[in-house]
């Protein structure tokens, strides 16, 4: 059994090999009013429902305080190990996205628009959640309460709802012989507006394997630069 450490979120998270073809992910955390499992279990569930490639439930409990979750492993790795090769990490990333981009949002019942964001963001940060000392360079010696404040004062508009991943960094998409094979870590799946995804993949691509691979990741997906909505998604990103 090996922990996993890749990663922001709180749970633990363990990989445990049942052959040398077939491993489960284990991932549990307390219980308690900010626990993120049991909304990534009914996401999960609903992803399954759609036929969507993303971890299956295996086996979701709750027990000794904590919330479980047996999950099997997606095929493949994640998009950190395609860094060597930038034109396939931003096809794949580019066809990850359109893919889950295409549900439909309809039949979401996740609800992730920017006023519902903004207020799970002040709850948390309220409760004092939140790692000031982790937050990006640009904002670099922000309170939490600049960082909100910032955010309810520059909503851009926020367009169409789709089905987003809602944290799409560069360890949650997996990809199997140069093609993409499903997201991981989809307890933030909602409807939102497209920037929600696009731009933490900016961030990520710029973060992984340089700026001058941002453009054509937007042309792979079909989009075109937009920088109020990259930084206000980045910023809204600091909070969760």
């Amino acid at each position: 059994m090996d922990k996993i450490t890749v990663g922001e979120s709180g749970a633990a998270v363990w990989r445990i090999e049942l052959s040398a073809e077939t491993s489960v992910f284990l991932k549990s955390e307390p219980v308690g009013p900010f626990a993120e499992l049991p909304g990534e279990i009914e996401r999960l569930n609903w992803l399954t429902r759609m036929g969507f490639k993303a971890p299956r439930v295996v086996e979701a409990l709750e027990a000794d305080g904590r919330h479980w979750l047996l999950m099997p492993a997606v095929p493949g790795e994640d998009l950190t190990h395609y860094t060597d090769w930038p034109a396939d990490f931003v096809r794949i990333y580019a066809q990850g996205l359109k893919r889950i981009h295409a549900l439909d949002p309809r039949q979401c019942p996740f609800d992730h628009n920017i006023e519902a964001r903004l207020a799970a963001a002040k709850l948390r940060v309220d409760a004092i959640l939140i790692d000031e000392a982790d937050f990006d360079d640009e904002r670099a010696g922000w309170t939490t309460q600049q960082v909100l404040d910032w955010l309810y004062s520059n909503r851009p508009t926020e367009g169409t709802q789709i089905v987003t991943h809602g944290d799409a960094s560069t360890p949650n998409i997996m990809a199997l012989d140069d093609r993409f094979s499903g997201f991981i870590d989809c307890g933030r799946v909602g409807t939102a507006g497209v920037w929600q995804d696009l731009a933490l993949a900016c961030r990520s691509i710029i973060f992984n394997i340089g700026e001058e691979h941002v453009a054509p990741f937007l042309a792979a997906y079909g989009a075109e630069w937009d920088e109020a909505q990259y930084r206000f998604y980045c910023a809204l990103d600091e909070l969760f």
